[in-house]
């Protein structure tokens, strides 16, 4: 198993139930095995040429390089955000079992 396989996605969203919807569209279909939702993030950003301060969540989700493309496009399609933040981090390491849980429980094609 190559470590270099797997990714943690992460993506803001402005209220728990759109962050529902895309953790239970994502694991439904088998393109993420779990979805973490942390509360109380504070977002200072610029959009469109203005600074905004904002209350947000934050979504985490650990996967497979593979699906990367339609990880993001499922989240696009449900997003209520113009420019949805959906960026990837490559999993340097991982316990050999966590690792394989994620291959286990996603879809491969």
């Amino acid at each position: 198993m190559k470590r270099q396989e797997y990714i943690v996605v992460m993506a803001t969203v402005p209220t728990e139930e759109l962050g529902a919807k895309i953790a239970y569209a994502l694991i439904e279909q088998k393109l993420v095995p779990c979805a973490n939702i942390i509360k109380n993030v504070r977002s200072i950003y610029t959009w469109k040429s203005k600074i905004n301060d904002e209350p947000e969540l934050i979504m985490i989700m650990k996967t497979r390089v593979a699906l990367f493309d339609q990880v993001r496009d499922a989240i696009k399609a449900i997003h209520t955000y113009e420019c949805p933040e959906i960026i990837a981090i490559p999993i340097v390491a991982g316990y050999p079992p966590y690792l394989q849980w994620i291959d286990d429980n996603t879809q491969h094609r």
